[in-house]
């Protein structure tokens, strides 16, 4: 396979994923936003920006981090790069390159969300702010579409190259998104004056859980309420998570030896892989939260970057 195909597969799935991950965020901190100012919190739009590691973006071209803003720049700011309408197109500028790699149902899961953004920016008028009575659709339309794709992929795609160049896109995206919002939560959401274990901290975290879709999973595996440390330990640690780490990088693993086992060569990204999943493997929460679950989660995400690039040397560039 060329070096630009693989790549164009790998951005492909990075960006479907990230803009399911974006649209989850909206959500969740529409949520977060409606409880009463006396009940706490207020720092929530600015948390979603952390959260998917664009607030530095942010505050070079918005005064304020609040709703209309937030969502401006999360969805529709073309000079966001991570916005929603940035990586739709991009997606379906790699769709467009490798056409002939997807099925017809990956295409036109990417292609209708594509026409669903056009059709939604032609109805607004110039500098207009988008109410969320007219994104929550939207935000539904992203998510199907992640959903189409992936599902599409898992169910049709034949199991080559192609596919797994896309599979390492979509891991790797998935755990820098899992980790980032785990960081967010623990270190930036939850005001100082904000009890530990308070009201707030439950709803919070019952919030995390429900944006990486694991609410139903936490009390099928722990049968008790909602404790920080076991929701480290489930999106961190258990390998029946989906969007744990270490299910991410068990998929990683796996499909970077597929790869190396097919072209007859296994190389850097490889044990970069393997040595995160043995990393992941052995480890408990209990050693996490003795070190800081913050140190842990910053360590992994510049670790998981360092595998894109590794990969990116290895198979991306000609």
């Amino acid at each position: 396979m060329l070096a630009r195909t693989a790549d164009n597969l790998f951005w492909l799935a990075r960006y479907v994923e990230r803009a399911e991950f974006t649209a989850r965020i909206i959500d969740i901190t529409a949520r977060l936003a409606a409880l009463p100012k006396a009940y706490g919190g207020g720092a929530e739009w600015e948390s979603a920006l952390s959260a998917v590691g664009s607030l530095e973006r942010f505050k070079e071209t918005y005064e304020k981090a609040d709703e209309p803003s937030v969502i401006e720049f999360l969805i529709f700011d073309p000079a966001n790069q991570s916005s929603i309408r940035s990586c739709i197109e991009s997606a379906r500028t790699n769709a467009r390159a490798v056409r002939t790699a997807l099925t017809a149902d990956m295409w036109q899961s990417i292609n209708s969300a594509w026409l669903e953004l056009r059709t939604l920016e032609q109805m607004r008028a110039p500098f207009e702010r988008m109410s969320r009575e007219r994104t929550d659709p939207f935000l539904d339309v992203v998510k199907a579409m992640s959903r189409d794709f992936d599902g599409a992929a898992y169910r049709n795609m034949l199991r080559n190259d192609a596919y797994w160049f896309s599979r390492l896109g979509l891991y790797m995206e998935r755990a820098d998104n899992t980790a980032r919002i785990l960081d967010v939560k623990y270190h930036v959401l939850l005001p100082e004056t904000e009890a530990v274990g308070g009201s707030l901290d439950y709803f919070q975290w019952t919030s995390i859980l429900r944006a990486v879709s694991a609410f139903t999973a936490y009390h099928w595996v722990y049968r008790q309420s909602v404790k920080p440390w076991l929701i480290a330990d489930l999106l961190i640690l258990k390998k029946e998570m989906p969007r744990s780490l270490v299910s991410c990088y068990d998929n990683l693993a796996r499909n970077l030896d597929a790869i190396g086992n097919a072209y007859g060569v296994q190389g850097p990204s490889q044990r970069h892989a393997r040595a995160m999943l043995l990393r992941l493997d052995s480890g408990n929460v209990e050693a996490v939260f003795e070190r800081g679950l913050h140190e842990f989660l910053t360590e992994f995400i510049a670790d998981n970057t360092r595998l894109g690039a590794i990969v990116a040397e290895q198979y991306l560039v000609n």
